[in-house]
């Protein structure tokens, strides 16, 4: 049995068996599943085809005796020449002082150390007489925990594997091993401990980067079937000659991909089952343009509208933008927490009563005191990834709406369909015409008092500037320092005649709330922020975006902080204070200033800096896997998804017994079961 303790192995004591269990190791499932993250390699490869500075394996013949000399108190060199194939090579060994009177000049030798390609000089970190052939030549190096020696983990994992190997069951059928030439999972396992060679490992590697995908995917692709079909009879039947009318009436062409947005949309409303969808599309490629009509569409279908956002101000601005563009078509009102007493009722009685079509507010749109006449659509605005806990309040309130959650971080495809594999995605990938890139330039810090003055001469052509502060990691008290700095600097060089305001994350939201609006109305002229500005505030005037330290931050964070500019007709600059130490840093600066395409840029930022930072690693969601990484193995990712999508749609997990044993894998994950069974 695979659940039985690791005790059971012959030679674990309680001792062995807690440090163990510190490693997260408690069953012999476990100690199988506990995957190498590296492997050294005892390959000896001809010298022609080795790498500089890197890790290398030679075998040779010592040439003369080896030559010890001491220095400090404990510390030893030694080194001797080795005749490698044609060459002369020395072999340098630090502290070793026994070995002189282990090899001889004649002796066969196999060495592994750091190589020097330049020197012909290899840096010996293990040395071994006699041929390499006796050794294996890839060896498994495991994360370890104080207490417990590689020697240790090793020698178990190997008993573990002897003696459980025939029970690992297959939960592949054998029609997907075959399609993609699949080792089968118990000669997996063992290779991926103790691969014969490079080619095997590679092969047991692939084997369980689609098994992860796979698995993930299809609790994925089972819970988005649960979200659609937890409804039926949702259909909107809209008034398709006011639709149209609507869209002529508007002051801009729309784009062909919020045209095509717009279709995916609108094809859900006609569905019976309620929708789940995210429109993602970089800051000003009109989202809101296409969220408005699908919202007019649900209207002229009978239904009310929901649109919650993050913030206040960002509602209010919703607000006025919606009035606009709906001009006496439909009934809008504001419900935010600053709004109170009479008028709060008033509002509350007209949703209740179905006077008011579209409802605008904060995360208060689905307390207990709203209550829907009849709800049809809901979107949900930045920041509020629309999750379990939330449906869950629609639901009990008895409401089954369509929902739209909408994004301005670019996310790549293959995160995309990874962290929303449970939704339908549509891609705004097309900025409006006539909307002029913001123009971007890197510059280094003694170029600061040219920036201020740069600031000032845009000022005094009546716009304004942002000024965002350096991110100082894990430190919310160092960036409001950092913050009420820079805002006291640039206050001494600005005022009187050009108002500074400074915004932080401890300012209470009424207070944020109201330096937003001041800068928003053109009372503040330079707003100095950390980084709580990026999300959604609308303020045409303002041209000039300045981020201190930008080498801190990562591409889209950058990107999402440069759309706060560049919203009006008058060209925007975004201009980058850093000092990179490193390539990664330059790169980033390299990669800002020579494109403004958002999933270009998220696509490098993945490449940069990995998944989990992507969504920044608190909220990121994203699933831990062994083996697999969805940047470097996308394309066994979108295998994977097409799979799981073909097999949850046939069904094949309850009618095909070859998958009953993926089904009882995906059946013990209580979380997603919860969801589905709920």
């Amino acid at each position: 049995m695979l659940t039985q303790s690791i005790s059971e192995l012959k030679g674990i004591g309680e001792k062995l068996e807690s440090q163990l269990n510190e490693l997260g190791l408690f069953t012999i499932e476990d100690l199988l599943f506990y995957f190498p993250f590296r492997y050294d390699s005892y390959e000896v490869k001809p010298l022609t085809e080795l790498t500089h500075n890197e890790k290398a394996t030679i075998e040779g013949e010592v040439v003369s005796e080896p030559s010890l000399s001491f220095f400090g108190r404990k510390k030893s060199r030694l080194t001797f020449t080795l005749q490698v194939e044609q060459f002369a090579v020395k072999a340098v060994m630090f502290n070793r002082a026994f070995a002189k009177k282990q090899l001889h000049a004649g002796d066969t030798v196999t060495v592994t150390g750091k190589w020097d390609q330049q020197r012909l000089q290899i840096t010996v970190s293990q040395f071994k007489k006699g041929e390499s052939k006796s050794q294996a030549p890839i060896q498994p190096v495991y994360t370890l925990k104080e207490g417990v020696p590689l020697t240790t983990l090793r020698k178990y994992i190997k008993a573990s594997i002897d003696a459980y190997e025939h029970e690992i069951p297959e939960i592949l059928p054998e029609e997907l091993q075959r399609a993609y030439k699949l080792p089968e999972r118990p000669q997996a396992i063992r290779q991926m401990h103790y691969p014969d060679n490079r080619i095997m490992l590679k092969h047991a590697k692939r084997r369980f980067i689609y098994e992860e995908f796979l698995i993930f995917q299809l609790k994925m692709q089972l819970l988005r079937k649960h979200h659609r079909e937890s409804t039926t009879g949702n259909a909107q039947s809209y008034d398709n000659g006011k639709l149209t009318s609507f869209v002529q009436a508007l002051p801009f062409e729309l784009t062909q991909a919020q045209k095509r947005s717009l279709a995916e949309i609108l094809k859900d409303m006609k569905n019976p089952h309620r929708m789940n969808r995210l429109l993602q599309g970089d800051v000003g490629s009109g989202k809101t343009a296409v969220a408005a009509i699908a919202l007019y569409a649900s209207i002229t279908a009978g239904k009310q509208g929901a649109l919650m956002v993050p913030t206040e101000i960002l509602a209010e601005q919703h607000f006025q933008s919606l009035m606009e563009m709906f001009e006496g078509r439909a009934t809008v009102a504001l419900l935010t927490g600053s709004i109170k007493g009479k008028k709060r009722r008033e509002i509350l009685e007209s949703v209740r009563a179905g006077d008011i079509d579209i409802l605008i507010g904060t995360h208060a749109l689905i307390q207990d005191e709203v209550e829907f006449h009849d709800l049809g659509f809901v979107i949900v605005d930045e920041q509020h990834r629309f999750g379990v806990r939330q449906r869950r309040t629609l639901r009990d309130k008895g409401l089954y709406p369509d929902v739209l959650f909408m994004t301005a971080t670019p996310i790549p495809r293959t995160l995309a369909i990874t962290a929303f594999g449970d939704m339908d995605v549509s891609v705004i990938d097309e900025m409006p015409a006539g909307r002029k890139p913001v123009e971007t330039y890197w510059v280094k810090g003694e170029m600061t008092d040219r920036v201020l003055s740069f600031i000032q001469k845009e000022i005094d052509q009546g716009h304004q500037a942002y000024v965002i502060c350096p991110l100082i990691e894990e430190s919310d008290q160092l960036d409001i320092q950092n913050a009420v700095e820079l805002y006291n600097q640039l206050s001494s060089v600005y005022e009187p005649n050009i108002p500074v305001g400074l915004m932080h994350g401890r300012l209470h939201n009424e207070e944020k709330e109201e330096v937003m609006q001041e800068f928003a109305e053109n009372r503040l002229k330079v707003l100095v922020s950390t980084t709580v500005v990026e999300v959604g505030v609308n303020v045409p005037n303002a041209t000039v975006m300045v981020i201190y330290d930008a080498e801190r931050f990562g591409l889209s964070q950058l990107h999402q902080l440069r759309g706060r500019v560049g919203r009006g007709s008058d060209q925007s600059y975004c201009i980058l204070l850093a000092d990179p130490k490193g390539d990664v840093g330059k790169e980033r600066m390299r990669i800002m200033t020579e494109t403004t395409d958002g999933f270009e840029l998220s696509e490098q930022d993945l490449k940069l800096r990995g998944p989990g930072d992507f969504f920044g690693r608190k909220q990121s969601g994203m699933p831990e896997f062994k083996v697999a990484d969805m940047v470097h193995d996308y394309r066994a990712l979108e295998t994977a998804r097409r799979d799981a999508a073909e097999i949850i749609t046939e069904e094949r997990l309850d009618k095909d017994s070859r998958y009953r044993p993926l089904r009882d894998l995906i059946y013990q994950d209580k979380q997603i079961m919860g969801e589905v069974l709920d």
